[in-house]
């Protein structure tokens, strides 16, 4: 059974000081993409969901962890542990010891693992689904 969650107050009454301003700079840029975001609190980590679990932070003993999950690796001094590779999808993360650290680069991965790789076109037409092809559209458009 899993845990019951917290409320953010009770999560950064233990987290590091540190921790709060992180997450309130990827908290605000994530609530502005489309879509549903779901922040879940719990004893040891914060979750981001979008449906599936899109993005961690965990407050650690000398650093704050963000871990995200995209469909490609990336490669870079930036990711503090070893990127792991399950399914086709790759798990990467990045330690970061203050809200400065949380720059365009690590929110544009994030936005990247909100829309699970698929990012919105801006040209797209919202009335057709992406996966169809022109040769099923044939004369209709």
């Amino acid at each position: 059974m899993c845990a019951p969650g917290l409320t953010l107050e009770e999560y950064f009454a233990t987290a590091r000081p540190e921790a709060r301003p992180i997450f309130e700079t990827i908290n605000a840029h994530l609530v502005t993409l489309d879509g549903d975001l779901i922040v879940d609190p719990l004893s040891k980590k914060i979750l981001f969901k979008n449906g599936p679990t899109i993005a961690i932070l965990e407050s650690m003993t000398k650093w704050v962890a963000v871990g995200f999950t995209l469909r490609r690796r990336i490669t870079g001094k930036r990711f503090s542990r070893k990127v792991v590779d399950y399914q086709g999808k790759f798990y990467h993360v990045v330690n970061l010891t203050s809200p400065e650290q949380v720059d365009t680069e690590l929110l544009d991965w994030l936005t990247e693992a909100f829309y699970k790789g698929d990012l919105p076109s801006e040209d797209a037409d919202p009335m057709v689904p992406d996966d169809i092809d022109d040769a099923f559209l044939g004369d209709w458009d």
